[in-house]
């Protein structure tokens, strides 16, 4: 009998080792080690956006996103400069420029501008800008800078939030279409992204994403792109990003939201 319980438990100790190595082997935490900033394709970039209330619906809200991608130096640094114009229907809402490590994405610079539209007056139209300073770790939000005296519930709570990331390691969350690319994609791997939207109330967090499988788009000529799908769920929420398996350019991103509003992002084929 002690010969069989050992037995036994020798293979359920075999067992959970390799369970553990398997789990191990198919979530990869994210660090400057594992991505690959070189794919990266420098240029101009632009994606459709738009809404459905439901699967069947017309589109609304129609958005086109411009982003530019281009190598540089910042600092004395080797850097990627990427730069955001989103436009609505009649005129340009946000605008961002984002620098980041060349070899790591730490990000080193980010800036925001959004026009805001008060709700109860649509003529009335105000703006809001944000300059993250990385290097110099100072965050300047419409016109002040940010301290820990600062009483203001959004001012407090966007200062609050860059201090979450500070020392850390994380990737710009506001250059998400970006950063999946990067990615060493693999069917059923599930990556942990150290994720900080810079300028925001959105603290530093950890984000798992997951490569479920693949699927073909149809392109131009009737050309089949194979492409990852990669999935992240939260509470109400569901994105599949079709990233192509030979640009690694995210080409698609179905997203639900409590099962009853649908946003699209298509990459277009060119630009003008």
């Amino acid at each position: 009998m002690k010969t069989l319980s050992w037995l036994l438990f020798s293979v359920t100790i075999l067992l959970c080792g390799h369970n553990s190595k398997a789990q191990k082997a198919d979530t990869v935490f994210i660090t400057a080690a594992n991505i690959t900033a070189k794919v990266l394709r420098e240029g101009t970039h632009r994606y459709l956006v738009y809404f459905k209330m439901n699967k069947d619906s017309v589109r609304t809200q129609t958005q086109f996103w411009t982003r530019s991608i281009k190598r540089t130096d910042y600092n004395g640094t080797s850097a990627i400069e990427i730069t955001q114009e989103w436009e609505d229907k009649d005129s340009i809402m946000h605008i961002v420029k984002s620098v980041s490590d060349a070899k790591t994405m730490q990000p080193l610079y980010h800036k925001t501008w959004w026009k805001v539209q008060a709700a109860r007056n649509a003529a009335f139209k105000t703006v809001s800008e944000t300059t993250v300073d990385f290097l110099n770790k100072t965050v300047n939000y419409n016109g002040n800078l940010l301290s820990d005296a600062d009483t203001s519930k959004q001012a407090k709570a966007v200062w609050v939030a860059y201090k979450s990331s500070v020392d850390k390691y994380y990737l710009n969350w506001h250059l998400d279409l970006e950063t999946f690319p990067m990615l060493p994609c693999k069917n059923g791997v599930t990556f942990v992204i150290p994720f900080y939207d810079p300028g925001t109330s959105s603290k530093y967090q950890q984000v798992a994403y997951t490569v479920t499988g693949s699927a073909e788009l149809t392109g131009y000529n009737d050309q089949k792109i194979d492409c990852w799908l990669l999935v992240h769920e939260s509470k109400g929420n569901k994105e599949v990003f079709w990233i192509s398996k030979k640009t690694k350019e995210v080409l698609k991103l179905e997203q639900e939201i409590n099962g009853r509003v649908y946003r699209y992002k298509i990459k277009l084929g060119f630009s003008m």
